[in-house]
């Protein structure tokens, strides 16, 4: 008699939405197999189209489509997944910078290598076992491996100065024992006792209140608002001690990863071990470990780049933001965000303290202090025995500069002075490369980028002519490519390689060293250029806003801004603010030890309330001014501001989807749409751009007012639309 055939069990299977890594405007929906409820934030891979992806479990499923046509996301092992407030943080980002929540979460999973399984390492211990022949060679590295601790053979070998053959001789001989080691090493975990700071009375209240906002694990703003020079760093390093204690992780960002050198050994110094870092520039493998440490709560500090902002902390307790009125905290591509503004929410959704430091403040933090919605903690005075430098203008108007020059006589006397004295000096110019113009003296012709609306700047130690919004460069040519006169195309203008060509002629005998991103390749050129200066290799560092960053160079007695009117006031309301916080952040350079300091800066503009602002040494004055007309304008902090840039290969096309957006444009109250007009560089890599700008009262739902408005328009696909929510920059 024939046995019936038993059905197979039917594998059991949840459904569940889950958000991919790419510029979706929400999550699909998947079936997950095994029949387990995952929570939000589990890894999982999905596929999608031909390809599959490292994705998240993000909420429930929308339902819409039959489970027979889903596919299935799996979970990976041993479930790794992201907390529930970095979920919480992504969507909240999406929100408010009308941008899809999967450009976000890419972001987020910057490193999906790091959810692969581990690959283990190979290590060897000594097993107690006598080798029958030793050499003083192999008796080192038995001494070396007697205190139990694994290694690779490059590492005994390292270690006991011997070569790896008599490791793996050892190894034959049955000495030392393999065994498995986990794919990294682990961090080291800073002592928040290692070595105490001695503060003085401000440095101290200042440290008392941030050790009293972590030890409350709630949210919180403050601004730590020193002068150049006051000892921020050792100060909120009291509240980094204070999370370590309490077994927290601690974020600390930084605007530019030339800062993280010094920055590093004070840390190093401060706390027995360096933090982890977080860049761009990691190697893979390094990203790797990074990751997968801060999500298991391995490392307490990470020192980064705005990116660092969305690792996936287990158990935040501080987050730092350094130097906070740095422009290089807005992330201007892709997720269009403010790094700053967006640490603060982090902070909020976490529970815990946000701590923004500056000598500068930007105008929207001073507000927020001053108004009492973030607390206000003050450094007024320089750390130890230094005073503020001495700052002086020299008015070009008057003061005599031979023609073709651009050091005028008074700063060639003073560099004189310092470099007789065996101190330092600094030039700045924030302009990279030799000339920003290059033209024909026959027929006028500028020498222009074939893609983008920008001159193109002579980079004579490279014997090129580059643009710096494509990157694009070109040999200098020998004759006019308009006219094809010979040699006649002459450099118009100074940037820092013509300043350091015209100093080395008047000083012959002096070190110099030019500090610019096109003469440092990378963090490890940069750091040595700063190491240098700090062991006074170097007499004068001739560079651009890259020498403005934190620096501290004790010799350094002497900073000359070569054009103090560089900054400009293009329509942009931050012009003004930012080129004080420049010139005030070059300034703060000198002095900063025993030694008096003397700031000259070159202007043809000695009455600009900038430059009388610097000269005084009364910043809150400059802010108040800067305040008031701000409220007036009704611009940021006292308005909002959100662009809408259209951009595309057809000229044409773009300014008519322009006309037809703003034609769009819901009236409401307390909301005003300029544009469509030109950007400030027309054509940028080959495509035509066009702008609008949003100008609405502080108390406008601008990301409504922006769904609204954009869902009533068609647009050709060829004609990319991207929304910038608090725009920093107007090009």
């Amino acid at each position: 008699m024939n046995q019936p055939l038993l059905k197979a069990p039917a594998r059991q299977m949840q459904r569940a939405g889950v958000l991919l890594p790419l510029p979706l405007s929400g999550s699909y929906d998947y079936l997950i197999p095994g029949g387990i409820c995952y929570p939000r934030g589990t890894i999982v891979t999905a596929p999608l189209g031909p390809n599959r992806y490292v994705g998240v479990i993000w909420g429930e499923p929308d339902g819409a489509i039959p489970d027979t046509k889903l596919k299935e996301a799996v979970p990976l092992e041993p479930s790794p997944r992201l907390p529930t407030v970095l979920c919480d943080f992504i969507d909240w980002v999406a929100r408010y910078t009308f941008t899809t929540p999967g450009t976000v979460l890419a972001l987020a999973l910057r490193s999906p290598q790091a959810f692969e399984p581990e690959m283990p390492r190979v290590g060897f211990v000594h097993s107690g076992v006598a080798p029958k022949k030793i050499t003083p060679a192999r008796q080192r590295v038995l001494n070396i491996a007697r205190d139990g601790l694994a290694r690779s053979i490059q590492n005994l070998a390292e270690e006991a100065n011997a070569s790896p053959a008599v490791v793996r001789g050892l190894i034959d001989a049955g000495a030392l024992a393999r065994t498995t080691l986990p794919e990294f090493s682990p961090f080291l975990q800073p002592d928040p006792d290692f070595s105490a700071t001695i503060l003085n009375l401000e440095q101290e209240a200042a440290a008392r209140s941030l050790r009293g906002a972590v030890a409350s694990e709630q949210f919180s703003a403050l601004l730590l608002d020193g002068v150049t020079g006051s000892g921020k760093t050792e100060t909120y390093f009291e509240a980094v001690a204070e999370a370590i204690s309490r077994r927290k992780q601690i974020l600390i960002l930084l605007p530019e990863i030339a800062l993280t050198v010094q920055f590093l050994d004070r840390f190093a110094e401060r706390f027995g071990c360096r933090p982890a870092e977080w860049h761009s520039d990691l190697s893979q493998k390094e990203r790797r470990r990074v990751y997968r440490a801060v999500m298991a709560a391995e490392v307490r500090v990470v020192v980064g780049a705005r990116s660092a902002l969305f690792l996936p902390f287990p158990n935040l307790g501080l987050i730092v933001v350094d130097e906070e009125h740095e422009q290089a905290f807005k992330q201007e591509d892709g997720a269009i965000y403010h790094a700053r503004d967006m640490a603060v929410v982090r902070g909020r959704i976490e529970s815990c303290p946000v701590v923004l430091t500056s000598a500068t403040p930007s105008l929207e933090t001073y507000v927020n202090a001053s108004s009492g919605r973030y607390k206000w903690l003050k450094l007024p005075r320089r750390h130890g025995g230094a005073s503020m430098p001495e700052v002086r203008l020299l008015d070009l108007r008057r003061v005599r500069v031979e023609p073709g020059t651009w050091l005028s006589q008074p700063l060639r006397d003073a560099l004189a002075a310092t470099l007789a004295s065996g101190e330092q000096a600094m030039l700045f110019l924030n302009r990279r490369g030799y000339a920003p113009l290059t033209l024909c003296e026959a027929c006028g012709h500028k020498m222009t980028c074939s893609q983008c609306s920008a001159w193109l700047v002579e980079h004579r130690y490279h014997h090129r002519l580059a643009c710096h919004l494509c990157g694009s460069q070109t040999v200098i040519p020998v004759a006019c490519p308009q006219c094809h006169t010979p040699h006649s195309l002459i450099a118009c203008g100074p940037g820092v390689e013509r300043v350091a060509e015209e100093f080395a002629s008047a000083f012959p005998g002096a070190r110099t060293s030019i500090a610019s991103s096109d003469m440092l390749h990378g963090p490890a050129q940069t750091q040595a250029a700063i190491r240098a200066m700090a062991k006074h290799e170097v007499d004068v560092v001739i560079g651009t806003q890259i020498v403005a960053k934190g620096h501290h160079f004790p010799q350094l007695t002497l900073v000359g801004i070569v054009d103090g009117d560089l900054g400009g006031f293009d329509g942009d309301v931050r012009a003004r603010e930012r080129t004080f916080q420049l010139l005030h952040q070059v300034s703060g350079r000198a002095g900063r030890a025993e030694k008096p300091g003397l700031v000259l800066i070159q202007t043809r503009n000695p009455d600009d309330a900038v430059m009388k602002a610097l000269a005084s040494g009364d910043r809150d004055a400059f802010y108040e001014q800067e305040r008031k007309l701000r409220e007036r304008a009704g611009a940021p902090p006292f308005g909002r501001l959100a662009a809408i840039i259209l951009s595309g290969t057809d000229g044409e096309r773009v300014r008519e989807a322009g006309r037809g957006l703003a034609k769009a444009a819901p009236l409401v109250r307390g909301v005003k749409v300029w544009g469509p007009t030109p950007a400030f560089y027309q054509t940028l890599r080959g495509r035509t751009r066009e702008r609008l700008l949003v100008q609405a009262e502080r108390h406008v739902d601008v990301q409504a007012y922006l769904r609204t408005w954009l869902s009533r328009v068609e647009r050709p696909k060829s004609v990319k639309l991207t929304v910038d929510v608090d725009p920093m920059s107007f090009f």
